[in-house]
């Protein structure tokens, strides 16, 4: 499954309005989104998402001006506009909005999408808050209902040339990071962290922004990761931090690792809906479940000399009530030691049965014969 495919929302020059379009280079975004435009930031933060290693990406265009709104970007789950676009695309895990009129409000919403979708939100602090100082006053005010351990924040802003002015200017540096994310997940894998000295950003000059290492560090302990400067290199993003602060979900592998392992474990266990709710199919479960992981393990994806230190899958009578055996709900319980050997961070799967156990179906009239819920 993958594990980096992008979708961008925002304003373009055209192309079609609230349709998700997928893309597999930059030359494809011009041939049905128009290519770069001075005031619509999506079609840069796409571009430097494939010069950073982006390989899959789905474009939502919304609006018909250039600077669309919060409610444009938002869109509507009903009619399937803006972020809900998304809604007709099986699946896609990055999700970036750097039109500046995504802000707070905007974003929080998107972060309950993503919720739903099992996928990361990459953001930028804001333009005016462009020094240590000022991200911090805004971590501590405004991006409160940001604080999700499904969000990744990065400062400062990144210079780099712009093709359409020949100058050098400041960008937004969350597209070219969903690119070092897609990039880093080919090379190493979702489960390692996309910072240090593998995660340079491909054409960027310079920083926007300045500071010492200990004002990069204080943010960098509040969930903002920063771009660092390297002499005669490209800049690297020097922290994977979440923005949901210390608890199992604060480094961006970890819970990007646990998002890859939720949605592919639940499309991998779907046989399971027309199946009795009892321990055979609880065993086949565990089975295939406890393989998946032992090739991740296998791979690298845990620490630990055993899979026993790697992870554990629970599925039966310690991870479900009588009562959610009776109504069909299937629990599994995984543990994933992502940091240490043996230091496990949990996932519980909810999947809703469509049969209930043999014993009750005795109880039942018909019920052999005709589907649970027909008339």
């Amino acid at each position: 499954m993958p594990t980096s495919i992008a979708a961008f929302v925002g304003a373009t020059a055209r192309g079609p309005r609230n349709k998700p379009v997928r893309i597999g280079s930059f030359a494809e975004y011009e041939r049905v989104f128009g290519g770069l435009r001075p005031r619509r930031p999506l079609s840069y933060a796409v571009r430097h998402f494939f010069d950073n290693g982006g390989r899959q990406a789905h474009v939502v265009r919304v609006g018909r001006r250039a600077r669309p709104t919060g409610a444009e970007i938002s869109g509507g789950a009903a009619a399937k506009t803006g972020i809900h676009a998304l809604d007709r695309v099986d699946i896609f895990n990055l999700l970036v909005l750097p039109d500046p009129a995504a802000g707070v409000a905007v974003l929080a919403r998107a972060l309950a999408y993503c919720g739903r979708r099992r996928a990361f939100l990459l953001l930028d602090v804001p333009e005016s808050a462009a020094t240590p100082a000022q991200v911090e006053a805004w971590m501590a005010s405004s991006a409160s209902p940001l604080r999700s351990r499904d969000a990744a924040a990065y400062f400062p802003r990144f210079l780099a040339a712009d093709p359409l002015s020949g100058g050098v200017r400041g960008f937004p540096a969350s597209g070219a990071l969903a690119g070092v994310y897609a990039r880093i997940d080919l090379k190493r894998g979702v489960w390692k962290a996309p910072a240090g000295a593998e995660a340079t950003l491909a054409g960027v000059t310079g920083l926007a922004a300045a500071f010492t290492e200990e004002s990069g560090a204080a943010l960098n302990a509040l969930g903002v990761n920063c771009l660092r400067a390297q002499p005669g290199q490209a800049p690297v993003a020097w922290g994977a931090r979440t923005m949901g602060g210390a608890d199992d979900w604060k480094y961006v592998n970890v819970r990007r690792l646990a998002l890859y392992i939720e949605e592919s474990i639940s499309r991998g266990i779907k046989w399971a809906v027309l199946e009795p709710n009892e321990e055979p199919t609880w065993a086949q479960v565990r089975r295939d479940v406890e393989s998946f992981l032992h090739d991740l393990f296998r791979q690298g994806a845990f620490p630990g000399a055993r899979p026993s230190e790697a992870f554990f899958v629970k599925c039966g009578a310690d991870t479900m009530t009588q009562g959610d055996i009776d109504s069909g709900a299937l629990i599994v319980v995984i543990g994933i030691a992502a940091v240490r050997p043996a230091e496990f961070v949990t996932i519980t799967l909810r999947q809703l049965l469509r049969t209930c156990p043999r014993r009750l179906l005795k109880k039942v009239p018909d019920a052999r014969r005709r589907p649970r819920g027909s008339s």
